[in-house]
């Protein structure tokens, strides 16, 4: 194997990591290593995470290996507009520091374990608790594969073809140590992984930063040459965006941000923090993985300038690509195993976070009233296998197109439970039915427009003579919201009842708790 030399390199990061995954064990409070039947403990390791590692675990979740592809990918496709990622990374800091302290206060103090127990005491709702449950489960799903999708561009770099038995089992082996890790230990598993996670992407950035330098030139020199290669690609220059896009641009970054803090995994982190002030200082020092994206969508540049030639439709290949291009056989080995690092620890919170809504909130809530805590801890280590396995049968089995088009998708019609989360810190919530009917219209609408672009998330809205290009999935929020301003007062002029709903704990309550624990 003419690779010989990176792969090895690879395979010892890949091994170390998963040495640390499986020794998550040794990371309980007093050296306890006997296994807990209590889902609070593995879904979210007893809430006692603390600033450090919550900004390694919540930015390792975040900022997934499929960005740090994806995203200088884009740019090498489709030029200026890439950077649309940058925008979006620093709006999720500002929401994070306003929303996630504020929801893991409420979580906190009354016992939640998932955003949808938030919702069902909040709301007094199991239907609605039910609706975001679900939409959790199925928009994580394809997210889990898109992982995957990381893993195997650097397996493809490496000489494990994508197509081959070879690049199958080596993709097998890697989700199966990351499989019982989290079966075993829950989140505690890829928090210490996370640590790694950070440790690599910080070195990786720098290094290659440092490369592209050195040997590519200074970033003038790098962009005049991929503005050339763009011209000589496409006949035209698009490193600077045309301002007709600039609704798409803006709708792409909010819309991107705003659903983020609706996936189950990123509450769950946000959940497991010792206290609101470690994940308020958590969320702000988000910026520094911004930082690092950022430097990765120059990478996307750099690529366009030293003429990177990714397969057709393989634009996440870039990345690998440059690196295997710019340094020696094992240092590119090191590099290219952060990114597989990269891709272990969001889906291993991915898949605790799906399983955890299914055990509490479908199996307890609907199936099985009755189970004990050691049952409803037991399915839902059962289910975060499920999650696991259904992801890699999905990345073995379809094309890749197909797990970005299903997590375009599903970011849509994760987007259409956000306005029932955060509408459900103000002191007077909306009514529960009008939620239920905005999140019912906002995910058809939603729906219908991805698939009539062709599994596009971009469609285009004309107001009058002016035709604009923006994200489906505000277009969704957009109507859903709507539904719910005008619904709201409806219901409750017809006399519709609200049914109980829950207090919400104030701020210096949980804070207090937070403090005791």
């Amino acid at each position: 194997m003419s690779n010989l030399a990176p792969v090895i390199t690879c395979a010892v990061v890949v091994l170390v990591a998963s040495a640390i995954a499986l020794k998550g064990s040794r990371f309980r409070p007093g050296g306890d290593t006997a296994v807990r039947a209590d889902l609070e403990d593995w879904a979210l390791a007893d809430r006692r995470q603390g600033g450090g590692l919550i900004w390694c675990l919540l930015g390792g979740t975040i900022y997934t290996a499929y960005t740090f592809t994806a995203v200088p990918g884009a740019v090498f496709t489709s030029g200026g507009i890439g950077f649309y990622a940058l925008p979006y990374t620093v709006i999720i800091c500002a929401i994070a520091f306003v929303l996630l302290p504020r929801l893991a206060s409420a979580a906190r103090a009354h016992g939640h374990v998932t955003i949808a127990d938030f919702v069902r005491e909040r709301y007094g709702s199991p239907l609605l608790a039910l609706a975001v449950s679900l939409t959790g489960i199925f928009a994580t799903m394809p997210y889990v594969a898109l992982q995957l999708l990381g893993l195997r561009a650097v397996l493809t770099v490496l000489g494990l073809s994508s197509d081959g038995v070879l690049g199958d089992v080596a993709l097998t082996a890697v989700f199966a140590v990351l499989a019982v890790s989290t079966y075993r230990y829950g989140l505690r598993a890829p928090t210490l992984v996370a640590v790694l996670k950070a440790v690599l992407v910080v070195g990786s950035t720098i290094a290659i930063g440092f490369l592209v330098l050195s040997e590519l030139g200074t970033p003038a020199t790098l962009f005049a040459r991929a503005d050339a290669a763009l011209m000589e690609r496409d006949g035209v220059s698009t490193l600077v965006p045309d301002p007709s896009l600039a609704p798409t641009y803006i709708s792409l970054a909010l819309g991107s941000a705003l659903a983020l803090f609706a996936f189950p995994h990123v509450l769950l982190v946000a959940f497991s923090a010792r206290t609101t002030d470690v994940l308020r200082r958590s969320s702000a020092t988000l910026l520094g993985w911004t930082t690092m994206l950022g430097l990765f969508a120059l990478f996307g540049i750099a690529a366009l300038a030293s003429g990177v030639e990714p397969p057709p439709g393989r634009s996440e290949l870039v990345i690998p690509r440059l690196v295997l291009g710019l340094v020696p056989g094992w240092a590119a080995g090191l590099l290219l195993g952060a990114l597989v690092v990269a891709a272990l620890v969001p889906a291993a919170v991915m898949s605790i976070g799906a399983a955890t809504l299914f055990a509490r909130n479908v199996y307890l809530e609907f199936v099985n009233p009755t189970a004990t805590a050691a049952q409803v801890t037991r399915m839902a280590r059962l289910m975060s296998l499920v999650v696991k396995v259904g992801a890699l049968v999905f990345a073995l089995a379809l094309r890749n197109q197909a797990a970005i088009n299903l997590h375009l998708l599903g970011a849509v019609w994760v987007l259409q439970i956000l306005p029932t989360i955060a509408l459900g810190l103000l002191h007077r919530t909306p009514h529960r039915l009008s939620l239920l009917a905005g999140w019912l219209l906002g995910m058809v609408v939603g729906t219908v427009l991805v698939n009539a672009g062709g599994y596009s998330s971009l469609v285009q809205i004309a107001f009058g003579p002016v035709q604009v290009q923006v994200y489906a999935g505000v277009v969704g929020l957009t109507v859903n919201l709507a539904v719910v301003a005008l619904g709201s007062p409806l219901l409750d002029r017809l006399g519709v009842p609200r049914g109980l709903t829950g207090v919400l704990a104030p701020a210096s309550s949980a804070r207090k708790s937070g403090a005791m624990s």
